[in-house]
């Protein structure tokens, strides 16, 4: 299994969910209101007034034969609006409980 966060400007809040409803991924964690810059030349993300854009992450367990498809909407959508940007990151998950 795999863990797969998604970090993503808020205006494609509802593109994300509707792409993990087209995979049948139905089991995720929202996190709202996350602050942070990406390491590709992106501008802060901080809810401030110098900085009033906000991200927000996206937290799944997905079993191995899902990431690659799951990986290739994210890339799909971050090429639509390179400059709002979407990162995923994906990690082994051990064991559950």
């Amino acid at each position: 299994m795999k863990s797969v966060m998604i970090v993503f400007n808020q205006a494609n809040t509802e593109r994300v969910e509707y792409m993990l409803d087209k995979l049948g991924i139905s089991g995720f964690t929202f996190f709202e209101q996350v602050q942070g810059r990406g390491t590709n030349g992106g501008q802060p993300h901080r809810g401030t007034h110098t900085w009033p854009e906000m991200n927000s992450a996206v937290m799944t367990v997905v079993e191995d034969n899902q990431v690659e498809d799951l990986l290739k909407v994210i890339h799909k959508l971050d090429l639509r609006n390179e400059e709002v940007g979407v990162r995923a990151f994906v990690w082994n998950i051990e064991q559950t409980v």
